[in-house]
């Protein structure tokens, strides 16, 4: 990972500096006055779940059409003044070339790549939705006027900005949110993406071994990570809690070094929870929709199509379906869990994954 000292040193500032960066958010705002009041925020979609399961891959595919606007990559990290921070870097003419993310997934980006940039701003509204011994589930009984004002605005301006109708969100944290964000927006969309647990566990912990291994040479890496609102691998990882039992018995198999255990039991705990609200509620119910990666790489094109449907996002579909690259599962490597860890893994997340319509039977595949 390739960290310049000038963004690390931007996004330390921004960090040292959270009131500030709000009170000038809130500038920002009375300053857009009426363009801001008259735009309106319509069936805003948000791709939420585990990382690792092909998030970062459907918000490039859906971010390629023509009414859709997101967060990028150079929204980072004066997030709480988008407007602003974009044009001042327009001004200064900063562009950047195609790179392969540090992740080494195959994915390239560029500053005006399409990217998760929420969690900052959620994190400083709500301070304690990574503490390891708190609950991170926030339910409309949460609710929180001043973080809901400031939040809806902040879509406001990504819309004004990239010049969009439709707010497509990646945030793998917004999964603990559903009911939240749900009871703020009343029309928004949530996509699960989600993965055969086995492939997923050896994904994380292979992303978990590289950022390790980033921070071991520079040690800056975990606090960028941090400000960023990445706590899913590396030595900031932090367990998601939707149930303080299951995060004990995550952050215990962990430290045991029993990392494929810890993400199986943190795979179940997710993807029980997105079905639980399914089945409990009538109405949002019909607004979530899980999108297996499997099926994605095998039909991309009918599975794209269900989700356009489904997110009501079907205008300049037939044009993205034209330029899209071929989408597939990674090649097996030396990363590869063992039998007995693949037989840990499904006795974890077995029972919740055939829930999903995985099977046993396809760990021999």
């Amino acid at each position: 990972m390739n960290l310049r000292s000038a963004d690390y040193l931007l996004t330390r500032f921004a960090q040292a500096l959270p009131g500030q960066m709000k009170l000038l958010g809130d500038i920002e705002t009375d300053l857009l006055g009426d363009r801001l009041d008259a735009i309106a925020i319509d069936r805003p979609v948000f791709i939420t779940g585990l990382a690792r399961s092909g998030t970062t891959l459907l918000l490039n595919l859906l971010a390629k059409l023509p009414q859709v606007a997101t967060h990028r990559y150079r929204d980072f990290p004066f997030l709480f003044v988008p407007v602003a921070w974009n044009r001042l870097q327009g001004r200064l003419g900063r562009s950047s070339a195609p790179v392969e993310r540090p992740h080494r997934d195959r994915i390239k980006i560029t500053m005006d790549s399409p990217e998760a940039f929420e969690e900052p701003i959620w994190t400083y509204f709500f301070p304690k939705i990574h503490d390891p011994d708190a609950l991170h589930r926030l339910t409309a009984a949460d609710r929180q006027p001043q973080f809901d004002a400031f939040f809806l605005q902040h879509l406001r301006k990504l819309l004004l900005l990239r010049g969009g109708r439709r707010y497509v969100s990646k945030g793998n944290y917004n999964v603990t949110r559903i009911e939240y964000l749900a009871d703020l927006l009343p029309d928004a969309r949530f996509v699960i993406p989600v993965r055969n647990p086995v492939a997923q566990v050896e994904s994380l912990m292979r992303q978990h071994r590289l950022f390790t291994e980033y921070s071991e040479r520079d040690n800056r890496v975990p606090q960028y990570l941090q400000a960023a609102g990445h706590f899913e691998f590396g030595p900031q990882r932090v367990p998601v809690n939707l149930d303080l039992e299951h995060a004990r018995r995550i952050g215990e198999a962990w430290s045991r070094g029993e990392d494929e255990l810890g993400y199986a039991l943190m795979w179940r705990s997710i993807y029980s929870h997105v079905a639980a609200l399914r089945r409990a509620s009538g109405g949002l119910a019909r607004r979530i929709e899980f999108i297996r990666y499997e099926a994605l790489c095998a039909d991309p094109e009918g599975e794209l199509r269900r989700i356009a449907r489904f997110c009501d996002l079907r205008h300049g579909v037939d044009a993205m379906l034209d330029g899209i690259p071929e989408i597939s599962p990674r090649k097996p490597d030396s990363t590869r869990l063992s039998p007995r860890q693949c037989a840990r893994v499904w006795s974890a997340a077995g029972e919740a994954a055939e829930s999903l319509g995985y099977s046993p039977e396809e760990l021999a595949a």
